[in-house]
Formats: structure tokens, C-alpha cells, sequence
């Protein structure tokens, strides 16, 4: 079976962002009460796991994408896990910055995929 280039990519990021948002913030929560050098510790293990997702959604994306069209990828599927990640695990209220925020990445997507 031969997946399209994009879903390949897209679907390694978002692994990828799963693994990068529980490295960067589940500690503060699920670790607040151990010394930071312990969080940072367990952060970076969970962060090989997600550059083991990144590397090569990078490298297979980039046979068919600029590196800006990556880049600009990475963050609107980094906005797309952050948010439900903050409400659910973190208990984080929804903001309508929020919003504003998915529709400027909305736009980057746009004019950086149009030509």
C-alpha cells in the first residue's frame, strides 16, 4: 500500500506532537511535586520518542514540501494538540484565543501551501 506523502507526514507529527507536548508540559502536572533535574530527566525520555516521529516525518515530507511548508505544518498540528491536551489533561478552561489563534494558523497554512 503506497500512503500519500502527506498523511505519512502529518500522521508522524502528530505522534510526534504528542509525545513533544506530554515531554515539554505533562510534568508540571504529573511531576510538580519532584525536583526539576527528575522532570527533566523523564521529559527528555519521552522526547527521544518523539524525535524518533519527527526525524522521519521530516525527512519524507521534505521530498515533497519546502521547508517552510514544514515548518508552518508542524506548527498549526502543534497548535491542534496543545489545545485538547491543555483542556483534558491539564484542566486548562477553553479561550477563544484559542480560536484566533487556530485561524491565524489557518491563514500561515494558506499562503505558504498556495503556490
Amino acid at each position: 500500500m503506497n500512503i500519500p506523502v502527506l498523511l505519512q507526514t502529518a500522521g508522524l507529527l502528530i505522534l510526534s506532537n504528542i509525545f513533544m507536548t506530554v515531554a515539554w508540559y505533562g510534568h508540571l502536572k504529573s511531576l510538580n511535586t519532584k525536583a526539576w533535574y527528575i522532570a527533566a530527566i523523564v521529559s527528555w525520555g519521552i522526547a527521544l520518542f518523539e524525535y524518533l516521529l519527527q526525524v522521519p516525518a521530516n525527512r519524507i515530507g521534505y521530498t515533497q514540501f519546502s521547508l517552510a511548508q514544514l515548518k508552518i505544518m508542524q506548527e498549526a498540528i502543534t497548535l491542534a494538540v496543545f489545545v485538547p491536551f491543555a483542556m483534558i489533561y491539564m484542566g486548562q478552561p477553553f479561550k477563544l484565543d484559542y480560536i484566533w489563534a487556530g485561524l491565524c494558523l489557518i491563514g500561515a497554512v494558506y499562503f505558504i501551501f498556495r503556490s
